[in-house]
């Protein structure tokens, strides 16, 4: 398999894995290159992902790590088994490949939960919210940048059109249902657009109002993406500086543990949709 200039943030995490069996195990990248048959050098290779790496031998590095847990294996496998990206690579060397990345974790997602405080999040956007936003980048995006962007954006939230869904749920807080980008007008439609994802299934909305008070983790906004094992969860923040990616098992349970206080300052399903609609009657 030929090297590869930019693996994906997937690609990364298989060889990231990987690494982490194999340091678990004791056993040196020499040793895990004799396993295979290859050079030492292509086991580092591998393990940032600029080299592929077959199902097969994910398994035969594996059991030789001795790895217990089948359904982390078969799902690692599964993944070194993907030659072709999704939908997303059609916008490679037009965007950032970090806005890629997040289209591919939604992609294989099994569970996403978002916690937003002055923006709406990105698979609950209206086109004309999602425009008005794009608009007030600074430097201002070129005409060509704002549309691939805004591609992006929409495409993405296809993924909650799937027959089977991921279980998707938004923690936003007030303040950003009241930005008003776009106008009254967008923002109206953008709020009845909350609440209409809201009543279906799989998707939850929940508001932290501001008689909530402070709150940790007011400053950042980030999503908590789910795989089918918890070994594979991953974190997205967003900052103005991009986008980072978080998987280390201290970051994860950090996210999930902030999640669950969130929870617990949001009003109730019920109650959080009522008052969304009362932020649009205002409008």
């Amino acid at each position: 398999m030929p090297p590869r200039s930019t693996p994906t943030a997937r690609q990364q995490r298989l060889g990231h894995e990987l690494r982490k069996l194999r340091e678990q195990s004791g056993m040196s990248a020499q040793q895990a290159a004799a396993l295979l048959g290859v050079d030492r050098t292509r086991i580092p290779n591998i393990e940032s992902g600029r080299f592929g790496i077959s199902a097969e031998r994910v398994r035969t590095l594996a059991f030789n790590y001795g790895c217990p847990d089948t359904e982390l294996v078969d799902l690692l496998a599964a993944m070194a088994q993907e030659r072709t990206g999704g939908w997303w690579e059609e916008h490679r060397g037009l965007l950032l490949p970090a806005l890629l990345d997040i289209a591919e974790l939604e992609h294989h997602a099994v569970e996403l939960t978002t916690s937003t405080t002055t923006h709406i999040p990105g698979l609950l956007q209206t086109e004309e919210h999602a425009r008005a936003v794009f608009d007030t980048a600074d430097p201002q995006l070129p005409g060509p940048d704002l549309a691939a962007r805004l591609s992006l954006r929409l495409r993405r939230q296809e993924v909650l059109e799937r027959d089977l869904p991921p279980m998707y749920e938004s923690v936003i807080h007030e303040a950003a249902l009241r930005m008003q980008f776009g106008g009254p007008k967008v923002a109206r439609a953008q709020l009845d657009h909350i609440v209409e994802h809201s009543e279906r299934d799989r998707i939850t909305v929940r508001v932290i109002p501001f008689a909530a008070g402070g709150f940790p983790g007011a400053g950042q906004s980030f999503t908590y993406v789910g795989a089918a094992v918890p070994q594979l969860d991953t974190v997205q923040l967003d900052s103005s500086h991009g986008s980072m990616l978080l998987d280390s098992e201290m970051q994860l349970r950090r996210h999930r543990g902030l999640l669950e206080r969130l929870r617990t300052l949001a009003l109730p399903v019920g109650e959080s949709r009522d008052f969304i609609r009362s932020i649009a009657h205002d409008l």
